[in-house]
């Protein structure tokens, strides 16, 4: 009977390895065979179509329209860009200081880093730049941006144009280090600490304000994620590991590739596992902000504030490929301490779908509060003035905030008198002025129907629908207006404070006005409410 039972186990075995030899063998089979079938159509087009074509042209739209079908986040990068971004993130190579829009004939300063080469030069927010050295940047056809970044000790020569003039600045550029936590305060007895990214040096930055904000007095900490695009996973969890002891899961990677399947968990003695934490989070916090929000939201370590997340649950991995060329590919999902995935939006059938509320799974805290996958990182406490709706995002990408303030703050003023102003009425009356139109995702659905439809013998039948449907849609700008109108008050007022008192500014405007971090500071001054959110 047992040898009997050898006998099977090894052939059961036996069947399961050449089950998986013959799986493997049939997919590099196909391989082989879709590879074949394109390089002779790709050969065929290139020998005998009716006109000229490009073959690293038609190539590269093959590739783009291959990737169209996966996520947004894994791309293909070709021989110029993977060199352009050596050239960013070389550390022998700097900048001067701004942030800047690039255009076809310009670059439009959006923001200037206080003692900074550029703002000691002169350089202000709204200047256009429209010369860098001798390349004039409306005959220039790749990044123009990239030609402000030199070795450090380097001049750039900077033609300008302000007010219908221009001026010629020569600038020194220097090794910008990129610092993760710009700004940190004691706000009554709540150490406040802004992170901006995840960074090599975050943690360390954290744990350095922490302390100091400890020695204080602070009695309570406020980590301010809001805006931060992510970063380096491994900073994510030692930020973490402040406030969770050793041995602690933080975040799991699971794939169907088994190596890329991993748990990691915090590998050093907290440095605080009682004191009370609160985590402010928006729409732009994504990636590693999500891992360090998600998580303690999970271990009940902290009770979370401000507006859902932006829903990147997707890790990456580059991969060199041939000539030089590069591409980003999306290996493994990640998940928090109660197994939930925050990734927004699920890749069926090559279509992004964004999951309605009813479709969410639930799962639980260490407390055994409910929690949901799909849809980013619900805060705990939900504030409208961190809302980044559609329409907002819309305002901001279009310049339309940006551009109002520069025609406001030709007069300086002081937080305060910042804070009294009441922008909203004339923001209104610009955006008329300018002829601003947003259009909602069903206004474009509409269109694309209208226009298929106008062939179609229907169409006059229709048609009368179709406008009335129009008339109600072109009416809704106002009440997106409304409901997004806090939202949209603290970019206004952010925006007027940045041109003024550059980032550092924005900060202390935030503590003083923003109803976010006042939430934070009034929830941890009482014990009682702030353990209560964290009960079921």
């Amino acid at each position: 009977m047992k040898k009997s039972f050898i006998i099977f186990s090894l052939v059961s075995i036996l069947g399961l390895g050449l089950f998986s030899f013959k799986s493997i063998k049939n997919d590099f089979f196909e391989i082989a065979k879709q590879i074949e079938i394109f390089t002779n159509l790709y050969k065929e087009i290139n020998m005998n179509y009716v006109d000229e074509v490009n073959p690293a042209e038609l190539m590269d739209t093959a590739i783009t329209a291959m990737l169209a079908d996966l996520d947004p986040y894994t791309v293909y990068y070709n021989e110029q860009e993977v060199q352009n971004g050596k050239l960013n993130y070389a550390a022998n190579f700097s900048g001067i200081g701004i942030q800047v829009d690039v255009f076809s004939d310009k670059l439009l300063v959006k923001s200037v880093k206080k003692n900074s080469p550029a703002n000691q030069s002169g350089v202000k927010i709204g200047d256009e730049i429209i010369q860098i050295n001798q390349v004039r940047i409306n005959q220039y056809q790749d990044d123009a941006g990239t030609l402000l970044k030199g070795k450090p000790g380097s001049k750039v020569k900077l033609t300008v144009k302000r007010n219908n003039s221009t001026k010629t600045l020569q600038i020194t550029r220097e090794r910008d280090k990129k610092i993760a936590v710009p700004f940190y305060k004691l706000v009554d007895e709540s150490g406040y600490i802004v992170l901006s990214q995840f960074s090599r040096s975050a943690s360390d930055e954290v744990i350095e304000a922490f302390s100091d904000l400890k020695d204080q007095g602070a009695t309570s900490i406020i980590l301010d994620l809001r805006n931060n695009p992510g970063g380096l996973l491994s900073e994510a969890i030692n930020i973490v590991n402040i406030f969770v002891e050793k041995g602690t899961t933080i975040v799991t990677t699971k794939s169907i590739i088994e190596k890329y399947n991993r748990t990691y968990v915090t590998q050093n003695r907290a440095l605080d596992t009682q004191i009370p934490v609160a985590v402010l989070i928006n729409s732009n916090s994504a990636s590693a902000s999500e891992i360090v929000s998600g998580s303690l939201q999970d271990l009940d370590r902290g009770v979370i504030i401000g507006h859902r997340s932006f829903g990147k649950g997707l890790v990456q991995r580059p991969k060199p490929l041939n000539y030089g060329t590069q591409a980003k590919i999306t290996i493994s999902r990640y998940y928090t301490p109660s197994g939930r995935s925050i990734q927004s939006l699920d890749y069926i059938d090559g279509e992004a779908v964004r999951k309605t509320e009813d479709t969410y799974q639930k799962f639980t805290t260490k407390n055994g509060r409910d929690v949901f996958s799909g849809g980013g990182v619900m805060p705990d406490v939900l504030l409208n003035q961190d809302q980044q709706s559609d329409f907002v995002k819309d305002l901001v990408n279009k310049n339309q905030i940006f551009n109002f303030i520069l025609n406001q703050s030709k007069t300086e003023m002081s937080l305060d008198e910042i804070a009294q102003i009441n922008l909203m009425k004339d923001f209104k009356s610009y955006l008329n002025d300018v002829y601003f139109n947003y259009q909602t995702k069903t206004e474009v659905q509409l269109q694309k129907l209208k226009t298929s439809a106008e062939n179609e013998v229907i169409f006059n039948q229709i048609n009368r629908q179709i406008k009335d449907l129009e008339d109600q849609l072109a009416s809704i700008e106002d009440d997106l207006l409304q409901q997004s109108a806090e939202a949209i008050n603290l970019l206004l007022h952010q925006e007027l404070v940045r041109h003024q008192y550059f980032e550092d500014g924005v900060y202390q405007y935030q503590v003083k006005y923003g109803e976010t971090v006042k939430t934070a500071v009034n929830l941890l001054s009482n014990i009682k409410k702030y353990q209560n959110v964290l009960q079921p």
